[in-house]
């Protein structure tokens, strides 16, 4: 729930014909999703309302769950075959949780109005001690969420701050990132924040949020978070006054502009890490994981799984710094969850479990909530591994060979292109497309790797890639045949 729900609720309602059946289409992959990653309810018991918003994995190996209505539970069993879990009421009396932290013995629980420590001082699996760790910021209306990251390895904890609607920053700090130091000192370290979905680290352990569509974002996308940096949207500059460390506000973006060319004329701008591209991959993405489990989840070791709120979806998406800027791709993965997802999270066993809630606008999945888990079945897809990019096209991997003769064609190989006017206004459109030539291809020996080379490459483009002509060399189709890919900088020539 990262935008304001009587606002969505309206525009869904008002779409268009044409649109609104766009809204309703699916990849049409689950069946052949289930093959691979099989969904299984994790049951919740009739007397509890479990709208997971935030999650943490526990000493003892059992999960934290932290829920829109305030409270923690302790799950343990989430692994097991059948799952027939066992929750324990750890804290209550917070307040929309969206993100939880185990550190030093304790649980660092964000939420609206602050950054809470939880103690279980006499040990009876109770918290008994309800500490403040920070509450640097406003907190007014109920679309002022707050989002928590896991510590960085120096003990740091981050927080992303929502607006207090789409076009007002009336609290303070809303619309802001901090860094919460192991002292407990909160540090503003960057503007520009909308109505985020998640913050966390990248494999590389670089900083990111996830950002809803809407003004000055026309679609949802993956932000790196610098500090001193500033992430799109100026409404919140009227804090600056009260962030020392941060020096002056920047320059107001030009509406209409692009963000390639504004982050030029504004230093502090970071361009969107990764775009996806509205309703085709998400409408209201949310909370994000990295997947370190060592190939428990299959052959995505190392990229971000992220949930989508509208679609009830999971997406992948993979990061790479180019001329000190970062861009990368975002892919398909898995529809046909149960409900709106607001967080991710991997178990101790490698499994994925995700959950969310239906409240505040329409969403796919038909449950009012519900916590899901995904496990790799061992079967290997067939897919886009990850795109990267080279100074005059790309590298795409695949998790199986592709068939040399597919594989070695350039008609194979479907790119176009797209961006967005970076504005102030509510979303906006895919503008100014281009159809790039594929001017040649090489396929690796061992069939893992295409290198396509582009008679064009543009700058602040989305480059989308369509490969429904590739099959495998034992025979398979894509299961998913798309990927986009955001260029934000080309890397110089060897």
């Amino acid at each position: 729930m990262n935008s304001s729900a009587k606002f969505l609720a309206i525009a869904f309602l008002s779409l268009p014909a044409a649109h609104a059946e766009e809204v309703g289409e699916r990849w049409g992959t689950a069946d052949k999703e289930r093959e691979y990653y099989p969904i299984v309810d994790v049951p919740i018991p009739k007397e509890l309302v479990i709208e997971a918003g935030a999650f943490e994995t526990l000493p003892d190996g059992r999960i934290a769950v932290g829920t829109r209505h305030g409270d923690v539970y302790f799950v343990s069993g989430i692994d097991d075959a059948k799952p027939q879990p066992k929750y324990h009421l750890f804290a209550s009396g917070l307040d929309e949780i969206f993100g939880l932290a185990w550190k030093d013995g304790a649980l660092y629980v964000t939420h609206s109005a602050e950054l809470t420590k939880l103690t279980d001082i006499n040990g009876d699996g109770t918290a008994d001690r309800y500490d403040v760790v920070s509450d640097a910021w406003g907190y007014g209306t109920y679309h002022e969420y707050a989002f928590g990251s896991k510590p960085d390895p120096q003990g740091n904890l981050y927080v992303a701050l929502g607006l207090s609607s789409s076009y007002h920053s009336h609290q303070l700090f809303r619309g802001w990132a901090f860094k919460v130091t192991p002292e407990g000192k909160s540090i503003p370290i960057a503007s520009g924040l909308r109505s985020p979905g998640g913050i966390g680290f990248n494999e590389s352990g670089a900083l990111f949020y996830m950002e809803s569509q809407g003004p000055w974002n026309p679609a949802c996308s993956l932000k790196h978070i610098k500090e001193g940096g500033f992430t799109g949207h100026p409404i919140s500059f009227n804090w600056y006054e009260y962030a020392p460390n941060m020096g002056k506000a920047p320059e107001v973006p030009k509406s209409g502009s692009k963000i390639i060319i504004e982050k030029e004329r504004i230093p502090q701008l970071d361009p969107y890490a990764v775009i996806f591209p509205y309703i085709r991959m998400g409408r209201s993405l949310s909370g994000f994981v990295v997947d370190e489990t060592g190939g428990k989840f299959g052959p995505f070791e190392n990229q971000i799984f992220l949930g989508d709120y509208t679609q009830s979806i999971l997406v992948r998406a993979t990061t790479e710094q180019v001329n000190g800027v970062w861009q990368g791709a975002c892919y398909p993965f898995r529809e046909g969850l149960s409900t709106g997802i607001l967080n991710t999270h991997f178990t101790p066993a490698g499994n994925l479990i995700c959950g969310g809630t239906n409240r505040g606008w329409p969403v796919r999945g038909l449950k009012p909530y519900a916590l899901e888990r995904l496990a790799w079945s061992g079967k290997m897809p067939f897919e886009i591994e990850r795109v990267t990019v080279t100074p005059d096209g790309f590298n795409i991997a695949f998790t199986k060979p592709v068939s040399e003769k597919e594989g070695g064609e350039t008609a194979s190989y479907q790119v176009t292109t797209f961006t967005h006017n970076y504005a102030q206004g509510y979303g906006g459109p895919e503008v100014d497309q281009t159809a790039p030539n594929v001017k040649s291809v090489k396929l690796s020996e061992d069939g893992l790797t295409a290198t396509i080379a582009l008679d064009a490459m543009t700058k602040g483009h989305v480059h989308e890639f369509d490969l429904r002509h590739l099959r495998s060399r034992d025979g398979e189709d894509l299961l998913h045949r798309h990927a986009y890919y955001t260029l934000n900088e080309v890397p110089a020539a060897n």
